[in-house]
Order: structure tokens, then C-alpha cells, then sequence
């Protein structure tokens, strides 16, 4: 008999199996008691919250025969055929493989008939995002209006790029990630059921590495039981299998950082790639460590937000006297900034040995944290009696030339005023097309490239590569079709040495009222 994955068999059946999205099934629950059932719905948030789980429930409940407090009753011949996927009542669709426009006219052909059993046809449309432009509009006038029978269930991980003129026909429900304490409960209930031998402490992290998602707790608790059938499960073997770390190592390593021992980071960075240990993991749990160090020292009764035994709790109270609130947070932003560009990095290692080199060096950088971090080490210095070496600044001249004027390029009235729309809302345009993006767009000027098609220009080489890639300008092209109905295309280039980038663009009417003389343009 084949093995099926716990995710798979502990699927939720009914309403009262789905875990953290309390909001959503009694909303979805009192629908179907009380008849009020809409024609289309959106299902949005991170993966592994429930999503097609509960879009399977509601399509059985709304068939069922004979339901039990909105929740289908799983024994009638409607409920069995469609768990055992025989039902023509219910159709799933995954829109990543099927997004083209033939792929909705066969939706559209289909809705014209009536179900043959029970009271309605569901289609369930998942990764609706992927559709095409065209598929979106072949599927609105269904959308809208479509026959009293049939219910569309539209689920997505990424709802920015669904377009309004969807949103506007849907009824939107989104899930949230859930809680820690609600998955391991949920992963403490299914080791018992399957008899498998487990330490809470091993659940309580599976559960915070599925972050908020049911499906990849599940999954690595499935990978961790395989690893070590026939065992005990421990928390050693969990961070053995998921190449983790444990929080002593973070220990050592901030005192490190703080003692400003290099040689010391970089051979315990050594020591853990030898060990076979997840480099990408590791900044996940490091910033997740760094980020309690903070919380315990800015927020009162922050050991309610901190999920962890009171042994290692006292452990982290101790690191946490080792760095000031503006020191942690420059830790906190260094490695935020690693863990988005090392996804996509061929030398992870390298990066992170720079990341650790910057942390116990803060002259290296510019930033008011390390200023401040500088200027605290002096004043401790100079407390303890250190003798501090002192550097003589030259004092600038008393006249400095002034700076060149900045050029000024008359534009087309057109290409301004998309220039000026893009300019003035750049930065809610980078907050809005993702967080793993945003830092590869900091210190970037947009600039004029042609009728409808504007240039990215970027200071760093790193954040030049990241941002170039196709599928960024893509969704950036399409955020600002759907958000100002503007069609646009954007291409990039890196800042040349010594280049300014403050030219100053003006139409030619405004150019003309500024001279108040005629102009001749020669040939």
C-alpha cells in the first residue's frame, strides 16, 4: 500500500477541522444556513493556510444533502463523489498551467448547463494570479453574472496582482498565517494518532519553521519522522534534519560580534557549513534571534511574545545586556538585507562572512546605527580609563565652488506626466510589488526612456542584478497597468562612475513660458 503524505491524509473534512481561520468558516458556515450563498469568491493569503482546503468544503457543503451546521455531512452520495473526485459538479482548475483565454471559453461553454445532481456547479480556480490579461477579461462577464447555479471560488497567493475589475465581483476573504501555539497543537494531535513518539520541544519548532503554514509544518514533520522512523523524534534531530541551529550557537556568535572577533564568526560559520548546516536557515533564525534580543529590551513584558523554554529565556535575557537597542537594530538590518539577496546568490557563503565582517565592524559603515554604534564604544572606552587615539581633521576651505547647475531636457507633455506620475509615487510603487524586492530598489532614480517606457537607474551592481530580472519588471509593468491604468514598460541600467542624476525634465509649452521669447528649433 502506497504511502500518502500527512499533510494529505489529515486534510480537513468539515469546517470544524480547519485551524486558525476562525473568521472565515463562520462567515462561510452561516451562508449556508441561512441560503445567502454568493456567486464568487476570492480566497487570498500566504500558501498552506487553508485556501483549497476550505474552497473544497464550502463546494461539498453547498451539494451536501444533508448538512450539519453548514458544514457538509460527509456520508451522503454527493459529499462521497466528490471526495473521491468523480462529481461533475465540482471542477478545479490550476490556472499556472492553465491561464490562457481558450482555457475560460470552455468555462463559459460549461456554466450554460445546468449540474445533473445536486444544487451547484463549483469551480474552483487556483493560482488565479497567473491568468492571462486576456483570460481575466473572457472570464468578467461570467464573473458577474453568471447563471443562478454556479459558484466561482478564486484562490491566490498573490492578490496584488489580481485585477480590480475582478476584486470588485468577488467576495474577498484572507487567511492569515497561523498561529504557533495553533499548529503545534494541530501537530501534537496528529503524532498521537499516527503513534509517533515526539518531544514538545521538537513540535514547538517544527511548528515555528512552518511559519504560519499548516502544509509545510506538516511536510517537515513528515521529513523529520522519515529521517528518524522507529525513534523517538527530538529536538536535536529536528535541527539535525532541517540543518538548524541551536539558539547557543547564536549565543556565542553575538558575543563575537560584540567583542568585534572576526576570526571567531568565520570559524564558527566554518564549523556549521562542515555540519551540513541550511546557510539560508541560519540568517532566518539568526534575525529571529536578534529580533527577541530587541524585543526584550524595548517592549514591556516582551517574554509573552517570545515563545521559548524559561531556561533559554534567562539565557536570552543575559545576551540581550551584551548590545544597545541602535546595535541590534543595525544587526537586524544588515542580515533583513542578506536574506533577501542570498536567495538568488551562487556564494552564499561569502555573503554572509561579509554580513558578519560588517557586524564586527561598524567603521565600515555609514549608517546612523553605526555612528552611534562607534560613538557608544568611545564612550565606553573612555570610561574604563582606554586611551583613545585621537585623529586630526583638516578644516575645509572657507570657499567652495559651487556646484554646476543641473542640466534641463525638454520632454514631449506626454512622456512628462508619466515621468512626474511614476516619480512622485515610486515609493509606494517599490513598497507594493513585494517585500524581497524593496531593498534592491533603495537609492534608484527613474528616468525617461521613450514614449510610454521609463529607466530604472541603480547605484549598486547587486541591486542592479536582482532588479533587472524579467519576472521583477514584469510585475512592476503590471502593478502599474491595474493601479493607474497606465501602460508602461521599464528597462534598467547601472549609474555610471561620477554620473548626477539631477537633471531636471520640463515640456516644451513650460520651457516657452520660462523664456518668453520664440524659439526656433533648426533643422
Amino acid at each position: 500500500m502506497s504511502y500518502t503524505a500527512l499533510y494529505r491524509k489529515w486534510r480537513p473534512r468539515i469546517f470544524g477541522d480547519v485551524k486558525g481561520q476562525d473568521h472565515i468558516v463562520t462567515t462561510l458556515q452561516n451562508q449556508i444556513i441561512s441560503g445567502r450563498i454568493g456567486h464568487a469568491y476570492l480566497f487570498c493569503g500566504t500558501r498552506g493556510t487553508g485556501k483549497t482546503t476550505v474552497a473544497k468544503i464550502f463546494a461539498r457543503a453547498v451539494n451536501c444533502e444533508h448538512p450539519e451546521n453548514g458544514s457538509p455531512c460527509g456520508e451522503c452520495p454527493s459529499c462521497r463523489r466528490i471526495l473521491e473526485g468523480n462529481s461533475l459538479n465540482v471542477v478545479e482548475i490550476d490556472a499556472a498551467s492553465n491561464n490562457g483565454v481558450e482555457n475560460i471559453r470552455e468555462i463559459r461553454e460549461q456554466v450554460q448547463y445546468p449540474p445533473t445532481e445536486g444544487r451547484y456547479r463549483v469551480y474552483i480556480i487556483d493560482e488565479v494570479h497567473m491568468l492571462s490579461t486576456g483570460a481575466f477579461n473572457a472570464l468578467l462577464k461570467t464573473l458577474e453574472e453568471p447563471p443562478s447555479y454556479v459558484i466561482f471560488i478564486l484562490a491566490t497567493t498573490e492578490v496584488h496582482r489580481i485585477p480590480i475589475t475582478v476584486l470588485s465581483r468577488c467576495q474577498r476573504y484572507d487567511f492569515k498565517r497561523i498561529a504557533l501555539d495553533v499548529i503545534a497543537a494541530r501537530l501534537h494531535e496528529l503524532t498521537e494518532a499516527e503513534g509517533m513518539p515526539v518531544e514538545e520541544k521538537a513540535l514547538r519548532y517544527i511548528a515555528k519553521a512552518g511559519d504560519g503554514s499548516m502544509r509545510d509544518a506538516l511536510s517537515l514533520l513528515d521529513q523529520c519522522a522519515a529521517f528518524h522512523y522507529g525513534e523517538t523524534l527530538t529536538y536535536e534531530n529536528v535541527l539535525d534534519v532541517l540543518g538548524a541551529v541551536d539558539n547557543s550557537v547564536f549565543s556565542e556568535l553575538l558575543r563575537a560580534v560584540t567583542e568585534e572577533r572576526t576570526r571567531d564568526c568565520i570559524r564558527t560559520l566554518d564549523e556549521m557549513v562542515m555540519q551540513g548546516r541550511d546557510l539560508s536557515q541560519l540568517i532566518i533564525d539568526f534575525t529571529w534571534y536578534l529580533r527577541n534580543l530587541l524585543l526584550l529590551k524595548t517592549a514591556e513584558g516582551a517574554e509573552d511574545l517570545i515563545e521559548m523554554s524559561e531556561d533559554n529565556l534567562r539565557l536570552l535575557k543575559e545576551d540581550a545586556k551584551l548590545a544597545s537597542e541602535n546595535t541590534l537594530m543595525r544587526y537586524i538590518r544588515i542580515f533583513s538585507e542578506l536574506s533577501n539577496r542570498i536567495r538568488f546568490a551562487n556564494q552564499k557563503r561569502v555573503l554572509i562572512e561579509i554580513a558578519f565582517i560588517k557586524l564586527t565592524k561598524p567603521e565600515m559603515e555609514q549608517d546612523p546605527e553605526s555612528i552611534l554604534e562607534r560613538l557608544e564604544k568611545l564612550e565606553r572606552k573612555v570610561e574604563e580609563g582606554v586611551p583613545v587615539q585621537t585623529v586630526r581633521v583638516e578644516q575645509a576651505p572657507a570657499e567652495t565652488p559651487a556646484a554646476a547647475e543641473p542640466q534641463t531636457v525638454t520632454l514631449p507633455k506626454a512622456q512628462l506626466e508619466d515621468l512626474n506620475l511614476i516619480r512622485n509615487e515610486w515609493g509606494k510603487i517599490v513598497r507594493e510589488i513585494g517585500m524581497s524586492v524593496r531593498p534592491s530598489f533603495r537609492e534608484t532614480v527613474v528616468e525617461p526612456a521613450g514614449d510610454s517606457c521609463l529607466c530604472i537607474v541603480f547605484n549598486d551592481p547587486m541591486a542592479f542584478e536582482m532588479g533587472s530580472r524579467p519576472t521583477v519588471l514584469g510585475d512592476l509593468e503590471r502593478y502599474v497597468e491595474h493601479t493607474y491604468g497606465k501602460e508602461m514598460y521599464f528597462k534598467t541600467r547601472l549609474r555610471e562612475a561620477g554620473e548626477r542624476l539631477d537633471t531636471r525634465y520640463v515640456s516644451d509649452e513650460e520651457l516657452k513660458e520660462n523664456i518668453r521669447m520664440d524659439i526656433t528649433i533648426e533643422d
